[in-house]
């Protein structure tokens, strides 16, 4: 099953002092999700936002909110940032040792469900899960910071889970040093979903950022 090619930017690497006004740019820019990058300072070595920030950037727009959870435990904080409005919650596979029963939690919350890996963690980690949920994220950079360089030996992890949902509609997702000279490896090893930050948030405005996506979009879909 081919599914379209969605590009994410990550809001990390957008300008807090405007956050709101950024994500409205970026959407007008040709952005098809928003990516919400949740860092508690304990899962990763970084701290982000939490839901409060995602309630108030809700009213701005109506476009996808992607929230990917760096934070363990997580299942005490799913209600939250179901009711901050994210459309998508994705928990690590790594942040607790319940992961059955955070997918089912967050699937009772009326949210589209997704899993994580981190660069370390084997596909098995999935394999009695795949039927649960509706997004798979393989990280191409250990979480935590953006900027860093995508590791190349993830683009056999994505052909491995593209492999593995066989025909199930499941989304592959790929975070961590996606740029325009990146994509096209990862769209031709079977993800459809990009999520970038830097690559996006450079230059200034709605023009630079649509220039960006154009890029990255058109990179993704030659690949394919």
């Amino acid at each position: 099953m081919t599914l379209p090619i969605r590009i994410a930017p990550s809001i990390l690497a957008a300008d807090f002092a405007k956050l709101g006004q950024e994500v409205i740019d970026v959407v007008q820019a040709g952005a098809d999700w928003v990516h919400l990058d949740v860092m508690d300072g304990h899962f990763v070595p970084n701290i982000s936002f939490g839901p409060d920030v995602i309630k108030s950037l809700r009213p701005h727009t109506d476009a996808f909110f992607d929230c990917h959870l760096m934070i363990a435990p997580a299942d005490p904080f799913l209600e939250a940032f179901a009711k901050a409005g994210c459309d998508s919650i994705t928990v690590h596979a790594e942040s607790g040792p319940h992961l059955h029963r955070s997918l089912q939690t967050i699937r009772s919350l009326g949210k589209k469900v997704g899993v994580t890996l981190n660069p370390a963690t084997s596909l098995s980690a999935l394999e009695n899960v795949l039927d649960d949920v509706d997004l798979i994220l393989i990280m191409s950079v250990n979480p935590g910071f953006g900027g860093q360089k995508f590791v190349p030996a993830m683009l056999d992890k994505i052909r491995a889970t593209k492999s593995l949902i066989g025909d199930r509609p499941i989304e592959i997702e790929v975070d961590g040093g996606i740029t325009a000279d990146t994509i096209g490896a990862a769209s031709a090893a079977g993800a459809n979903v990009f999520v970038a930050g830097s690559a996006i948030y450079k230059g200034d405005g709605i023009d630079a950022y649509r220039r960006n996506i154009e890029a990255l979009r058109t990179a993704a879909s030659s690949a394919r």
